[in-house]
């Protein structure tokens, strides 16, 4: 095992999660990870929620391996929850929407890595001795689509990026037009306290309705993301 990746393992953290809904890529991804480091475990969730619950059970998640297109997941709303969620565990992306604008915008909502599915395995192995040291992964050949113009008017990744995990996941459930006592219903949660959330997301959106904040969340999903006429695949 590489001193980068020993260091990684170095404060206990010694379990892999890879997040991915097709199981044969999920056993690949094990087997690759086997290969660079000395994980106790690699576990695997098939949907962001399972992904969150693992987190929520496991303080010793020392990497994510990510898959942006899962059932349960619109656009990159998914990474930004699982960021808040796991604040100190590098997140590797790999998927097969590896665009120069997804990987750009996947790594404004809190990646550290960016990996296209079809790489080989020495590819993942440099992006994992990568994150180990501290630092930023991306394919070779990516061209950065802001370099040398303004920042966006608009960042809805930076602002999404803010909410905690609950707040997330409320603002998911007000996007599927759910009301205030349908959500503290589904979080089982008091209805008050889903409205000071609200009142919390709309005050780091920058907005004054829910409308709004619906129209923020939508910035960060696929159809926004990819360059127009390329579907998410």
């Amino acid at each position: 095992m590489s001193e980068a990746a020993e260091r990684l393992l170095e404060n206990g953290r010694t379990t892999a999660l890879v997040v991915d809904d097709h199981p044969l890529f999920c056993d690949a991804l094990t087997l690759t990870l086997q290969s660079i480091a000395d994980f106790e475990e690699i576990r695997s969730a098939g949907t962001l929620e399972k992904a969150l619950d693992v987190i929520a059970q496991d303080t010793g998640i020392g990497l994510i391996v990510l898959d942006l297109n899962l059932p349960d997941v619109n656009g990159l709303d998914g990474l930004v929850r699982l960021r808040n969620a796991a604040p100190k565990s590098p997140i590797i992306i790999a998927s097969s929407m590896a665009d120069n604008a997804m990987i750009s915008h996947a790594l404004k909502a809190g990646a550290d890595a960016f990996v296209p599915k079809h790489s080989q395995r020495s590819v993942f192995r440099r992006a994992f001795e990568a994150v180990a040291k501290g630092q930023a992964f991306v394919p070779d050949g990516y061209i950065d689509p802001q370099a040398g113009k303004e920042p966006a008017r608009d960042d809805a990744l930076a602002r999404l990026a803010s909410l905690t995990n609950q707040q997330a996941r409320i603002l998911h459930l007000i996007c599927e037009g759910k009301l205030n006592k349908q959500i503290a219903y589904d979080l089982s949660i008091a209805e008050t306290t889903v409205k000071a959330h609200v009142t919390a997301i709309m005050r780091k959106l920058g907005v004054h309705s829910r409308t709004q904040a619906v129209l923020v969340a939508q910035e960060a999903r696929f159809n926004r993301v990819l360059p127009s006429g390329d579907p998410a695949q």
